[in-house]
């Protein structure tokens, strides 16, 4: 009989391991991904014009259009979200497209864009291309976005103005698979005038100088798993962790790295939600 208690008791240990496992697997490839929300992250910034205290910036990052649980339905879902939180900004860091994801569906760069041009914002609406637009066509994903009217920046700045707002934003090419050129992106930028710096790569942040007022990356994806104790295990960046997410403030320059929309490679996320991010840029101490 101890026996046979026990071979019950090893079995209801194994049918609850079992469902763990199936809870994982569930919240990781399906329930995760295929979530989406908007999160507001406030950013006090050193020099930052009182003008342009209180300006909102739609980032969206990485959304690999294509991958699993995130096709042009999705896309649409991003779209109401963005415009729901009604940016004075919007920048898109990269990466439109997908380029060998387990599960995915190749989605045209014209179709993302059409839908992506339905936003609005005073300002405008800006893009830098991320590697995996380049590995697939990054001709034609520039030319996709810039048909419907969304600037892409190759390492060049402009300057925006709204209400009594003035400020400059630069972009830089793709760490990876351009020259990514941060003194020609800020050539133009006139000296002590702010400036925010779009980018798809975060490993470029190190080189950028301290005039500028905020750095915004995506490409990390936040490392897509993050887990209790051991943190981000993969994230492509030569830095780790340093700069897989968030706000990084250092030697008082600042950088937000947006996690993400899309999966790319191994299509999980676990602990690290798709997000719009909406940053809400305030004048902080000089």
């Amino acid at each position: 009989m101890s026996w046979q208690r026990s071979r019950r008791g090893a079995l209801g240990v194994s049918a609850v391991l079992a469902l763990v496992m199936l809870f994982l697997a569930a919240w990781g490839f399906w329930w995760e991904p295929a979530s989406l929300r908007t999160v507001e992250t406030e950013l006090a910034l050193p020099r930052w014009p009182a003008a342009c205290d209180g300006l909102r910036v739609a980032v969206v990052s990485d959304l690999h259009v294509g991958s699993p649980w995130n096709g042009l339905a999705n896309l649409d879902r991003v779209v109401a979200q963005v415009a729901a939180a009604h940016p004075d900004l919007m920048l898109f860091a990269g990466d439109f497209v997908i380029h060998r994801v387990r599960g995915g569906t190749f989605v045209p760069p014209e179709d993302i864009a059409e839908r992506l041009a339905r936003l609005e914002a005073p300002l405008g609406r800006y893009a830098v291309l991320g590697n995996h637009d380049w590995w697939v066509d990054g001709t034609r994903v520039l030319r996709a976005l810039e048909a419907q009217g969304i600037t892409v920046l190759e390492d060049r700045s402009v300057a925006l103005s709204d209400h009594g707002c003035a400020l400059w934003l630069a972009g830089v090419s793709d760490l990876w698979e351009r020259l990514h050129d941060v003194k020609r992106a800020l050539a133009a930028v006139p000296d002590g005038a702010p400036v925010l710096l779009l980018t798809h790569n975060p490993d470029v942040f190190p080189t950028v100088p301290a005039r500028v007022s905020l750095t915004i990356a995506g490409h990390t994806h936040g490392g897509q798993v993050f887990l209790p104790f051991l943190g981000r295990p993969i994230v492509p960046s030569q830095y780790g962790q340093r700069y897989a997410i968030g706000h990084v403030i250092e030697d008082g320059r600042h950088l937000f790295v947006s996690p993400g929309i899309g999966t790319s490679i191994i299509p999980v996320r676990f602990r690290v939600p798709p997000e719009v991010s909406l940053l809400v840029l305030r004048r902080g101490p000089d």
